[in-house]
Formats: structure tokens, sequence, C-alpha cells
């Protein structure tokens, strides 16, 4: 941003303005210094007498009768408060989208813990099986097939074998049946 500057429109300018409608001279002044709003009429009138090139009669009511007014200070160029404003601006948009980001992770944090506790939850109440007890004779069935297996071109050599399954399965039947009764 460039620096800024103020116009000073005097009583004096109007005034001239005013009683000199047919010509006015034109000339231009180097802005004078600035005088603050909390300045009084004493002091305004103190810089009028030490201004030169102002008579008395100009100095007063005005030639018009118009009253006499402080000059007025016009700022031209862009405030200086528009770049901080925006910047200003921005910041609050970054606070409250990072105070967004915690809440979010928070809730995030919470649901995960929700989440894990269910899980173990249903781990723990899952059907699980009751202890079953092996297949009864599975030894004496496998050896029936390896038997068969090895003399596959003369299969009653696996009689005894056999034999032995046929009676193993005999007696676990009859344990069960015996359990139901």
């Amino acid at each position: 941003m460039g620096d800024s500057f103020t116009i000073q429109i005097s009583s004096d300018l109007v005034n001239r303005l005013v009683a000199d409608g047919d010509k006015v001279k034109k000339k231009t002044k180097k802005p004078k210094h600035k005088i603050p709003h909390g300045h009084d009429q004493s002091q305004n009138k103190e810089h009028q007498k030490q201004t030169p090139g102002i008579s008395g009669t100009q100095r007063g009511a005005g030639a018009a009768g118009w009253p006499l007014q402080p000059p007025v200070f016009i700022p031209v160029g862009p405030p200086p408060t528009v770049a901080n404003a925006e910047v200003v601006a921005i910041q609050s948009i970054l606070k409250e989208s990072e105070r967004v980001v915690e809440r979010l992770q928070k809730q995030e944090e919470n649901m995960v813990q929700e989440v894990t506790q269910r899980a173990k939850e249903l781990h723990d109440k899952e059907f699980k099986l009751p202890y079953q007890k092996p297949m009864p004779c599975l030894a004496e069935k496998d050896a029936c097939l390896e038997c068969y297996k090895e003399n596959a071109k003369d299969p009653l050599k696996c009689a005894t074998v056999v034999k032995t399954f046929v009676d193993c399965a005999r007696r676990e039947r009859q344990q069960v049946s015996s359990a139901l009764d």
C-alpha cells in the first residue's frame, strides 16, 4: 500500500469561490500540517494568524455571509484498515476451522473407542461350539484305509483289520444307545 495524503479545504478557499465567481486564481498549495480532530478553535485561530496571504476580512465571517468553518481533511487513497480487516477475517476463519478439526478429532476418538468396545462385546458373545469328542474308532478306520491302499490287488489280506474296525463301531453304538436310555 502506498502512502496516503490529505486534502485540506479551508474556509478561505470556500470564501474565495463564493465571493469571486468570475475569476478564480488557481494555485497549487503545499499541503499544510494536519490538525488533529481534538484541537479547539483557539489553536485554529492561531494557525490562521500565522498563515500568510489571508487578510483580516477573509478570516472573519466570510464575504457572502457564510460562517467560518474549520478546515476539513479528506484522506485520499484506500484506507489502510482494509488489508488488516481481511487478515483479521482470515485469522478468525483459521481459528474456527482449527476448533472444528479438534472437535472432529475428539469425536473420532470417541467413535473408535465405542466401535472397539462393541467389537469386543460381540466377540465375547459369539456362539462357541461345545467341546466335541473326537470321532470314535478313527485309528481303526485309518488302519483299514491304509491296508486297502497297500493291498489293492488282494483286499482279503485286510480282513483282520476290518474286523477290528467293525468291533469298535459296535461298542460305540452300544454306549450311545445305553446313554440315551
